[in-house]
């Protein structure tokens, strides 16, 4: 009945959004003389803070278009070079620039939101490499016949696009940035492919504010995740996902869950980014409001989660604390974190980080004990919050030199 409630307020909301915004075109038509007033622009701007916060969100485009490289603007080429029923693999690269830049493969976090909440980081990085990423699928969209997802698969498939990168470029082999959550399926698929030696090992894993030991300074997200057992999680956030979807029927970790527990932990600081988007269209400050906008049209498009990758990970990440323990297994296969040797670590965290903690991803590595202290480095953003060690201006200006120096100095 959860997703069912769930799809009904989402329809009455947008009935109601759709009355606000007409509301708002109405209020500030020159042809009504409301709009000469004060009162009446108020209102009509106060109707658009509400019509947006509850308009519905699909997923978003990437839209990179161009890049500027040292002041030349070059045209961005975007194509998905692998489709599978969970994710694609899509490749961006620069338009008229050597082939033989390196490969970077950027695994996007499976955690609500769609891998478009990286756009910023893949725009950044395309100034230095041709940048591949995970686009994993909405788990409410997949049939049900096409079979489940775990973490144990979402390993399999970094693996393999790994595997394809180094293919196409034989000899070279790809580098790698896990941002968050796939930190930990990034670490032990690096971990695997050293152990077999493959030549898909990535020369270099970079690692931003990922959960590798939640006992480091824990958060409210990893409390909550600790202090319940499995099957409080299997019994109250799992839902059949309703009948008007392509992948009715199928278990999952609802989205809308994940961004209200997101949007709780910092409820005031968004009630007050709200009330600033109204007072910026009261202003006239166009430029502001729409900057606002943005980040709200990708923050509130989530997707769904396989039911079986959620509760594996609540369960090995959170509770077990598998990795740091070294009992994590993949597909019965122990993963062997001191098999580490050929590929470089770079641990990425954010000082006011409060989803993953100071210490946290730095804890890769202390595990990485068979790797020389000249391929590890460790790089706190001072002043930087969870999202900001990716995106914005600490981002560009801060972090991803930082990534660019680590992977020319392990190339």
């Amino acid at each position: 009945m959860l997703y069912k409630a769930y799809e009904l307020q989402r329809s009455w909301l947008n009935s109601v959004s759709t009355i606000a915004s007409l509301s708002s075109e109405f209020l500030t038509s020159p042809a009504n003389p409301w709009s000469r007033i004060g009162f009446g622009a108020m209102t009509a701007n106060a109707l658009d803070v509400f019509a947006h916060a509850t308009a519905p969100y699909s997923k978003p485009a990437f839209g990179i278009t161009e890049v500027d490289v040292d002041g030349t603007i070059y045209p961005v080429i975007e194509a998905t070079v692998i489709n599978r029923p969970f994710g694609d693999l899509k490749r961006f690269r620069l338009d008229g620039v050597d082939d033989n830049r390196p490969k970077m493969l950027i695994v996007a976090p499976m955690s609500g939101h769609f891998a478009t909440l990286l756009r910023g980081t893949v725009e950044r990085m395309l100034q230095k490499f041709e940048v591949y990423i995970t686009d994993w699928a909405d788990a409410k969209t997949v049939p049900v016949h096409e079979g489940s997802f775990d973490l144990d698969d979402y390993i399999d498939y970094i693996m393999d696009f790994l595997e394809y990168i180094e293919q196409l470029n034989p000899g070279q082999r790809p580098h790698m940035l896990a941002v968050c959550q796939p930190s930990v399926p990034a670490f032990a698929a690096t971990a695997l492919l050293n152990q077999h030696k493959s030549p898909a090992a990535p020369a270099t894993l970079t690692m931003m504010g990922g959960p590798i030991d939640t006992r480091e300074s824990p958060t409210t997200v990893n409390d909550h995740a600790m202090n319940r057992p499995i099957e409080w999680f299997r019994k109250s956030v799992i839902a059949s996902v309703p009948m008007q979807y392509r992948g009715a029927g199928r278990k999952v970790y609802p989205g809308f869950m994940q961004l209200s527990a997101f949007m709780s932990m910092n409820l005031q600081s968004h009630m007050m980014s709200h009330y600033e988007m109204f007072k910026h269209l009261t202003t006239g400050d166009e430029a502001s409001a729409q900057a606002t906008k943005d980040f709200y049209d990708e923050y509130r498009a989530v997707c769904d989660m396989t039911a079986e990758f959620y509760l594996q990970t609540v369960e090995e990440v959170f509770q077990k604390h598998s990795i740091p323990n070294g009992e994590f297994r993949h597909k019965g296969e122990v993963v062997d974190l001191t098999q580490i040797t050929e590929t470089a670590l770079l641990a990425v965290e954010g000082e006011r980080d409060d989803i993953s903690g100071l210490g946290q991803t730095k804890a890769a590595l202390k595990l990485a004990t068979s790797l020389v202290e000249g391929k590890k480095r460790y790089f706190m953003a001072e002043g930087a919050g969870h999202y900001g060690i990716f995106n914005g201006s600490r981002w560009r200006t801060k972090v991803a030199p930082v990534v660019e120096e680590f992977v020319e100095a392990h190339s």
